[in-house]
């Protein structure tokens, strides 16, 4: 929600789609302010990425992280790596990791594998000379990662000592560790922290310079505000649930009831939150996760809004149920968990698609939260023909869209239509403009003209924000994510160029241009 009445506009991309030609393989920290350089040119003054937590050695996915609070060091720039610049840089790399990186710059997509396998053999060089050059000697380097370590130590202390375990465990589940490090005995972390101390400074390291790079990308986007997103939840495999196992329900995984969408509902298999337990802690996990987003963000979005009102919860071996179990608790439960966002000043948007009961639409509304209003599914439901709404009408306290990182994107959505359904949606009228006539309705593709017509008329729409997929601006079919499916294309999307050329490729500076003008004839500029 913004805190003052504007209407500003946005673009949704993954920053692991948005490689340079110097990154390895993936977008990275340091690709960003190359590519909030087009995003200013074509009028934007938002960019929304998706989660940017730590993900697992075989892990795409960034709804699936090992922490609701580290970076992943995936996306570091090691071109900005003091250290690593002073051996040498890709130099300095064996034969085995200088082969994962020339694989992981060839592929079409992201190669997970081999950008995490030359990534970290980069960065343990790295570490390896700050303890000779810096941390030995307690030169001022070494200071600024003291200080870090001690202004972030209210989540950094258990991350750090997790992952320095996890590491020494290949890789391996802490339900499969050792009996008394598995459930957290603090006798036994005191002494994995004193033994692991080498280990736990590198993960305390890489998050330094994780987090250093992070904010100096953030200063280099202004005024671009950048957007985070808030995941519902972590993995059962996370430094969250290991440290606060009490406040989890281990022995049952959340999902989705079914719908008119799954017969049997959905089964994400994470761990529900126990949230009795969670309150009698002052809710401490949640309010230091809203503390966490609001230092690295500008603003962000709230994932799976309905899911802190009410939880699915399918325990092993028995019937599913919602947490809590009656109408008049979820909404004083989810009201409560959305003050803690409100009350934190932060700009929140909140995702409120899919099966949502009426009392979640009328709360968001009360509390003035912006939703989302996506175009291909407002729709007049009651009316014969279900004609689409007319964007216009969307309140002005939410988020219009052509779509999500989960769906498919308009070029793949057009064709789909009736062709009743494709006149209905040409003739909705843009705001200020006389009526475009002529517009080539076709079951077949997407036109230029049809597409700039959609994308104009959401430019138009009463939301104060509105967030376009990267994809749909330009008319593209590629997609991010198809849920359901473990295809290798999923989380994996890179843009078809370098990000610092789309300055000057001809059919990015057409786009930006026209963007623009679009922004100007509807004050989101």
């Amino acid at each position: 929600m913004t805190t003052a009445r504007q209407r500003t506009a946005g673009v949704l991309l993954p920053l692991f789609s948005a490689p340079s030609r110097h990154s390895w393989g993936i977008g990275e920290f340091g690709d960003i302010p190359a590519l909030t350089g087009w995003l200013r040119r074509a009028g934007f003054d938002m960019l929304q990425l998706l989660p940017l937590n730590e993900l697992g050695r075989d892990e795409r996915s960034p709804y699936s992280a090992l922490t609701a609070m580290a970076l992943d060091p995936q996306y570091i720039s090691l071109r900005h790596v003091p250290e690593f610049v002073a051996l040498g840089g890709e130099s300095s790399l064996d034969d085995e990791a200088r082969g994962a990186l020339d694989l992981a710059r060839r592929a079409g997509r992201v190669d997970y594998r081999n950008v995490r396998a030359a990534k970290y053999s980069a960065l343990r060089l790295a570490f390896d000379r700050f303890l000779e050059e810096e941390w030995s000697g307690g030169t001022a380097r070494a200071g600024d990662l003291c200080q870090y370590v001690h202004s972030e130590s209210w989540w950094l202390e258990d991350y750090a000592l997790y992952r320095a375990i996890r590491a020494t465990e290949q890789e391996r589940s802490w339900r499969e560790w050792p009996g008394r490090l598995r459930h957290a005995d603090r006798a036994a972390v005191t002494a994995a922290r004193r033994v692991l101390g080498r280990e736990v400074l590198f993960r305390q390291y890489l998050q330094w310079l994780a987090e250093e790079q992070w904010q100096a990308a953030r200063r280099a986007a202004a005024p671009v505000a950048v957007f985070g997103d808030f995941p519902f939840l972590v993995t059962r495999d996370s430094a969250d649930v290991w440290a606060r196992q009490d406040e989890f329900l281990l022995e049952a995984s959340v999902g989705a009831p079914p719908d008119e969408f799954s017969d049997e509902g959905q089964d994400w298999g994470l761990p529900p939150c126990n949230w009795d337990v969670m309150a009698q802690g002052g809710d401490d996990w949640l309010r230091k996760r809203i503390r966490r987003m609001g230092a690295l963000f500008d603003g962000y979005r709230v994932d799976h809004l309905v899911g802190f009102y009410r939880t699915y919860v399918r325990p092993r071996g028995a019937p599913a149920y919602f947490l809590p179990a009656d109408e008049p608790s979820q909404l004083a439960h989810g009201e409560r968990m959305m003050r803690l966002f409100l009350e934190s000043g932060s700009r929140i948007t909140v995702e409120d698609l899919g099966s949502v009961p009426p009392m979640v639409r009328a709360s968001v509304a009360r509390l003035e939260l912006a939703g989302y209003c996506v175009l291909r599914w407002e729709r007049d439901w009651n009316s014969p023909g279900l004609p689409f709404r007319d964007p216009a009408r969307y309140p002005h306290a939410s988020v219009a869209t052509t779509g999500t990182h989960d769906m498919e994107t308009l070029a793949g959505w057009w064709p789909t239509l009736s062709p009743d359904e494709q006149v209905g949606l040409i003739a909705l009228p843009v705001p200020g403009l006389e009526r475009r006539w002529g517009l080539d309705v076709s079951a077949e593709t997407l036109t230029a003209a049809v597409r700039d017509h959609l994308i104009e008329l959401l430019y138009g729409a009463g939301s104060d924000l509105l967030v376009l997929p990267f994809q749909d601006v330009f008319g593209w079919r590629d997609r991010v994510n198809e849920p359901g499916t473990q295809s290798e294309a999923n989380w994996t999307y890179r843009l078809p160029w370098p990000v610092e050329d789309l300055e000057s490729e001809p059919e990015s500076r057409a786009c930006a241009d026209r963007l623009r003008v679009f922004a100007e004839r509807h004050g989101r500029i």
